[in-house]
């Protein structure tokens, strides 16, 4: 059931890579529209398939491999992975669908799409760290080759430079899951194999700093976070979804699963200097955001401060935390996806992203209104007004992490009002104020272009009303995650102990 999650696409993007020349752009997308429909109708049937008060995985697949590498087909799904499973394939899908039907070379472009859709898909299901490690590459030259071909102005300079943090990302990662199956002497990669492990805190920690690293790049959280905003500016719009919306999940995903679940101790250990690490990130976000003049840019930073929400709700690691850090995820997928497909539409209307030139998009005669009003509440969404999905994924983190660490919980509480500020601006630059009546002649927008949108729209603000229907696929799961942190008093006694027999 899984394994069919991966290889839609996959076998997709291998079937639209081989058709024939002569097969036109818009039967090209087409089918890539289909592929992708199917993979997410297969999604519902495993969320349907899924009981969610079951805490371990389900659904699971095994199949023998390199088994003298320990390298093994191992498949799972749990309440944290599900979820993403489930982004991955609707954020794919309207990536595809807002894509143009004349797009150039289309064969290549959506063949590198679905590729990456069967990659994520992969990684987050895997069960052995090494097959996880093979999926989490899989995406890197496809992303490389949507950027570099189909960018906008320096995209082979962000193309390169996304592909050089990306690979020492994965460096990162793999030193470190090799260094733990070497240090604890185990034959296999398998994930639940080497849950629990016994090494000692030093050695944890090491490995764990090695993960925060390379996962930090990808999310990306400050200082590793250089390459996104040129990466973002430079893609375009439904490349950049991708981007936001669900290749920056595979970061806080991995954090999540390989740091917090294979060295629980250590994470409680550096727990402070992780809330610290978020703070940083929400308040440098914010404040890089409030400063730039190109809309897309202002986006692009505006998810470095997102993401660090999620960062404080694991270095809490309570239920009601981690719940809320899970819920971010999605909500900022979606959030992040709307807005960049409304700042696709925006600049493809007007030819520009520039906050000076920008302004009266709301007149409902000359302007874009119904652009201009999604506009307005992706804004309210993003600055965590409730009723939005934002709102009600912020607040769980805050609740629960505040009894943690309530001075970076409350700075983050500053990071959201520095959120509205941002939005404040650019709605109040781009949406009112007069038209310019020299260049106000703008296209219309089409039905047909505002659907990815309206379903982003409607999904944000049903999950703000009925926020059951997200949290509770992962309330058992992470209920069962943290149960297996130590405390850190907890550990101050374990290493008390183990100084005692020394």
């Amino acid at each position: 059931m899984l394994s069919t999650l991966i290889w839609i696409p996959i076998l997709g993007a291998a079937i639209i890579g081989c058709l024939p020349k002569n097969v036109s752009s818009r039967q090209i997308r087409l089918s890539a529209l289909l592929i992708t429909g199917a993979m997410l109708l297969w999604t519902f049937w495993v969320m349907a398939q899924f009981d969610i008060n079951q805490p371990g995985f389900q659904l699971t697949e095994y199949l023998p491999w390199i088994e003298t590498l320990g390298l093994n087909y191992q498949l799972g799904v749990d309440g944290i992975s599900l979820v993403m499973v489930a982004l991955n394939s609707l954020i794919t899908w309207i990536a595809i669908y807002s894509s143009h039907e004349d797009t150039q070379r289309p064969r290549l472009f959506y063949s590198m799409i679905l590729l990456i859709a069967g990659g994520v898909a992969g990684a987050f299901v895997a069960q052995n760290l090494l097959l996880f490690f093979l999926f989490y590459e899989l995406e890197l030259v496809p992303f490389y080759l949507l950027i570099s071909i189909w960018g906008g102005d320096k995209r082979s300079y962000a193309a390169t430079k996304f592909l050089l943090y990306t690979a020492l990302s994965g460096i990162l990662i793999l030193a470190a899951f090799l260094g733990l199956v070497w240090l604890t002497h185990a034959t296999s990669f398998a994930y639940e194999s080497l849950m629990g492990q016994m090494l000692p805190l030093g050695l944890q920690i090491i490995l764990l700093s090695l993960l925060l690293v390379g996962f930090g790049i990808k999310i990306p959280l400050v200082p590793l976070h250089t390459w996104l905003p040129d990466t973002y500016v430079a893609a375009s719009a439904p490349v950049a979804m991708l981007l936001g919306g669900v290749l920056a999940k595979l970061g806080t995903y991995g954090i999540f699963r390989f740091g917090l679940g294979l060295f629980p101790e250590a994470w409680a250990t550096l727990a402070p200097w992780l809330a610290i690490w978020a703070t940083v990130s929400v308040l440098y976000g914010a404040a890089a955001a409030i400063a730039q003049k190109d809309i897309k840019r202002m986006v692009a930073y505006s998810s470095i401060g997102h993401m660090g929400y999620v960062l404080l709700g694991g270095a809490a690691h309570t239920s009601l935390s981690l719940v809320g850090a899970v819920s971010q995820m999605v909500a900022h997928g979606l959030i992040l996806a709307i807005l960049f497909n409304l700042v696709g539409v925006i600049e493809e209307k007007i030819g520009t992203r520039d906050l000076n030139v920008l302004n009266g998009l709301l007149n409902p005669i000359r302007g874009l209104p119904s652009i201009s009003a999604l506009l307005i509440l992706s804004g309210m969404a993003s600055a965590g007004i409730p009723g939005m999905a934002g709102f009600i994924a912020e607040f769980l983190v805050f609740q629960g992490s505040y009894a943690e660490f309530p001075i970076p919980t409350l700075l983050c509480v500053v990071g959201t009002g520095l959120t509205a500020v941002y939005f404040v601006i650019l709605l109040n630059r781009t949406c009112f104020g007069k038209l310019d009546n020299a260049i106000a002649n703008f296209p219309k927008v089409k039905a047909s272009e505002r659907i990815p949108a309206l379903i982003l729209a409607i999904l944000i603000f049903i999950l703000g009303v009925q926020p059951t229907w997200l949290v509770r696929w992962s309330e058992q799961t992470v209920t069962t995650m943290v149960s297996a942190i130590p405390t850190v008093t907890n550990i101050a006694h374990n290493l008390e102990r183990q100084h005692f027999k020394g």
